[in-house]
């Protein structure tokens, strides 16, 4: 067995701990490349104290949350005086919420002091509102035009027939307390359309209307629209009122030549019934003719008859022929021929 000299065994043990170093020291070099990114954000979170360490944030890489938003979110509420925890925001985050549109809301809130608590305002966004325009709604009030602009304007009919034509500009505020599950701009607009509609058919005439177009707004506001919707409505201003068209008149012709269509129907009726009648009367009229030719018919055997049975002499039947011919000669001159006798034109 060789033996290795000492100097050999020195040697190696010096190359190990070299390659040891070496080896080192790149885990260093990756360690610190990974963390490079996350120092800055480190540093920025300390100088502000917001309490979020080195580790806190690989932790959020690793859960695929965005630290940068994390502490930009927390630097903002600790810079504002309301302190959050960074579990919350990112279980926000991870829920799909936007950070920091809420953070943002959560400071107007405390501004204005609305009362908005974290979990409302993650609440909301997560509902699909934008929780920052909802509070900048509550603070200022914000003007709804109903109907919209493309759509024209509010059509509706007074008791006279005249078509009132209006447009009303409705102010609002958001309720924070009814932002999640409230209806929308819609509602809103839906319900101060049909309060215009039912305000105006009830007035007598549209002068009415014309005259006092606050009385709309004054009926449309004391109904209470507001309710189940996520907005409170200040106030409703008739922005424009036009006369539109006389639709009573028109009602009354379009029925007007409706009932004359039904009474022309009607005689129409009236006059096919009549020719009917006459037709069924020419056809009495027809049958009895050829009933009374039926009846004529008997008379040469009632006279066979009767000369058989000696009740009828040759004299009398020629003067009876005599009458017969007679009769039918004056017809003929007066020009009657279609009560000629048959037997004669036989």
């Amino acid at each position: 067995m060789n033996i290795l000299p000492m100097p050999f065994l020195a040697q190696s043990s010096s190359d190990i701990l070299i390659y040891v170093v070496a080896a080192l020291l790149l885990l260093l070099l990756v360690l610190t490349i990974f963390l490079f990114k996350f120092i800055n954000l480190w540093v920025r979170a300390y100088m502000s104290k917001a309490s979020i360490s080195l580790f806190q944030l690989v932790g959020m890489q690793l859960r695929k949350v965005n630290p940068t938003q994390i502490v930009t979110a927390k630097i903002s509420s600790i810079q504002a005086g309301i302190d959050l925890n960074v579990r919350e925001l990112e279980a926000h985050y991870l829920a799909g919420g936007n950070v920091i549109n809420v953070v943002s809301a959560l400071i107007a809130a405390d501004r204005a002091n609305l009362g908005l608590d974290f979990r409302r305002a993650a609440a909301i966004d997560l509902a699909g509102r934008n929780v920052l325009e909802a509070v900048q709604t509550c603070v200022n009030p914000k003007v709804i035009d109903c109907p919209h602009p493309s759509a024209g304007k509010v059509a509706a009919m007074a008791k006279d027939g005249i078509q009132v034509l209006a447009r009303a500009r409705v102010t609002v505020r958001a309720n924070i307390n009814r932002l999640v599950g409230g209806a929308t701009e819609e509602t809103i607009i839906a319900r101060v359309g049909e309060g215009i509609v039912s305000t105006i058919g009830s007035s007598a005439t549209h002068k009415a209307v014309l005259e006092n177009p606050d009385m709309i707004s004054k009926t449309v506001l004391a109904k209470g629209l507001d309710a189940g919707t996520a907005f409170e409505i200040l106030s409703i201003d008739i922005a424009d009122v036009d006369i539109g068209e006389n639709i009573g008149s028109r009602l009354q012709a379009d029925q007007a030549e409706a009932d004359k269509r039904v009474a022309q129907a009607k005689a129409e009726e009236r006059r096919a019934m009549a020719v009917a009648a006459e037709q069924e009367q020419s056809a009495a009229v027809m049958e009895n003719r050829s009933k009374v030719v039926l009846a004529e018919a008997e008379v040469p055997r009632a006279m066979a008859d009767a000369f058989r049975s000696g009740n009828l002499g040759i004299m009398d039947y020629y003067r009876m022929r005599n009458v017969e011919a007679d009769t039918t000669m004056r017809r003929q001159i007066a020009g009657d021929t279609d009560s000629a006798d048959p037997s004669d034109q036989n």
